[in-house]
């Protein structure tokens, strides 16, 4: 039986080189405004790993999965605006902070937690520059 291989873990990035990276949108989501004004994010879920190999290995297409939604509040509306692709981290976080007038620390905290849970499903993509 063939076994899976662990994808080798990335390089962990400096803080000045994770500071300097561009968030990058995925394509595959789609974003409402809600009437307050914050974003609503759909993107598509995907089947685990080894229930979609398994289908597979019986010959069965994996099923289509409604997409998986997410509603940002005000703050990560604010960060998720400021996403446009060239931005660096860096920047996001000085507007995020002069916005909320935040101390830099802080919202470099609040803006990196937000961009690393983001990343974690698979709506923003992390850009060196």
């Amino acid at each position: 039986m063939k076994r899976f291989k662990r994808q080798p873990e990335a390089a962990a990035l400096s803080r000045e080189e994770a500071l300097n990276c561009v968030p990058v949108k995925s394509r595959h989501i789609h974003e409402e405004r809600m009437p307050s004004g914050d974003a609503l994010i759909a993107y598509p879920q995907q089947l685990r790993p080894l229930p979609r190999f398994l289908l597979r290995r019986l010959g069965k297409k994996p099923p289509a999965m409604p997409p998986r939604k997410l509603q940002l509040d005000n703050l990560g509306t604010d960060v998720w605006n400021l996403i446009d692709d060239r931005r660096s981290v860096r920047r996001i976080v000085k507007r995020f902070a002069e916005i909320h007038r935040l101390p830099r620390r802080e919202a470099e905290l609040s803006v990196t937690r937000f961009l690393r849970e983001l990343g974690k499903r698979g709506l923003v993509a992390m850009k060196r520059t």
